[in-house]
């Protein structure tokens, strides 16, 4: 590195330092006792504090007027170098908080520092209108009460969108596509014509609901063919899309999504695919067409699921693995291909040990 450079690297350190603090002061503009927190969490207090908490934040780097968590006994060690005066933590933890310090006891920190994250949190984006000027909707389009719409947006015709949702600037809803009622969705996401959105649903940036299916076929005269995806996507209630997603349109009927499943960004839904209610895809993950997952099925990041393949209720996909064939509902599959967890284990314990015993 020459020396400007250098000193320019370090003017950017310091505009990111300085970012950062401004962002944490205007956390901390909200304060709580613990006693108001735990008028929320419904715990029980061990110890005791007279300091105001100002803002959540991990237990390594928390300072004196922040609160942290301990969700699992293996982070338990770190509480005696933490500065945090308080944590949220599960009931059978196994150390007292020491003298100035306190814990807000739970059965479930993880689900307790929700709503101390929720109590925190700064307000949404601001809307000065409800209905930005620079919007475009159809004269057929039925708006419901109390909805914003921001700056840019189109909203095509007989749309229907129900009471109290948000769309934020460039949000794009075409033809005959319905959205449900306190459902949010963020700039630059896309929902194709005649697709349906439930209610409490939250669409992230630039997502993508009813892309035409990956659909094309060998012709000897024209090369390759597209077949016409005339479907559409649902999506029921309490639904999370993550940034840019696609959730692709039906080639028949519908692509569907059930109640309460969370996609991670970047996850690829096939076409004429149908999720169970809660199911959770993480990051890079995808469906192939026409995959059926159960309730609850959870696929881990970068997973990919073969077309025409059924995962039943229940049933767990690791990271980075590939489905070839259905699973039973309840089982844990690990690999490429996968196969079950613990055969999994076992291959890679034997290799490691071959590997090992390679190099002596």
């Amino acid at each position: 590195w020459n020396s400007d450079f250098f000193i320019q690297y370090l003017k950017k350190l310091k505009s990111f330092y300085i970012l950062d603090k401004i962002y944490q002061s205007n956390l901390k503009m909200k304060q709580f006792t613990i006693e108001e927190i735990n008028e929320v969490l419904k715990g029980t207090i061990v110890g005791s504090i007279t300091t105001k908490i100002t803002a959540p934040e991990q237990l390594e780097v928390a300072n004196e007027t922040e609160i942290s968590f301990i969700g699992n006994k293996k982070y338990e060690k770190f509480w005696a170098t933490s500065k945090a005066c308080v944590a949220v933590v599960n009931e059978d933890i196994s150390i007292e908080p020491e003298e100035n310090r306190a814990f807000i006891k739970v059965k479930n920190a993880d689900l307790a520092m929700s709503q101390v994250l929720t109590l925190f949190a700064p307000p949404p984006p601001i809307f000065k209108t409800d209905i930005h000027p620079t919007a475009t909707i159809d004269e057929t389009a039925q708006i419901g009460n109390g909805v914003k719409i921001g700056a840019h947006c189109y909203v095509g015709p007989n749309v229907k969108i129900g009471e109290s949702t948000i769309l934020y600037p460039n949000v794009t809803i075409l033809d005959e596509s319905t959205i449900g009622k306190n459902t949010t969705i963020w700039p630059g996401a896309v929902v194709r014509e005649r697709c349906h959105i439930g209610n409490d649903c939250i669409i992230h940036p630039n997502a993508t609901i009813g892309a035409d299916g990956f659909g094309f076929r060998p012709d000897p005269e024209k090369g390759l063919v597209k077949i016409p995806q005339i479907g559409n996507v649902i999506i029921g209630n309490n639904v999370e899309i993550g940034a840019n997603s696609s959730v692709d349109r039906g080639k028949f009927s519908s692509t569907i999504l059930g109640d309460g499943c969370k996609i991670d960004n970047l996850v690829q839904i096939g076409h004429n695919s149908k999720l169970g209610m809660f199911c959770i895809m993480a990051g890079n993950s995808g469906l192939a067409g026409s995959v059926t997952l159960g309730n609850g099925v959870i696929i881990g990041g970068s997973a990919s699921i073969k077309d025409h393949t059924t995962i039943g209720d229940g049933a767990i996909i690791g990271a980075g693995s590939g489905v070839a064939a259905d699973v039973e509902a309840g089982k844990t599959m690990l690999g490429y291909p996968a196969i079950d967890a613990k055969d999994a284990l076992r291959q890679w314990a034997i290799l490691k040990r071959m590997v090992n015993d390679s190099k002596k």
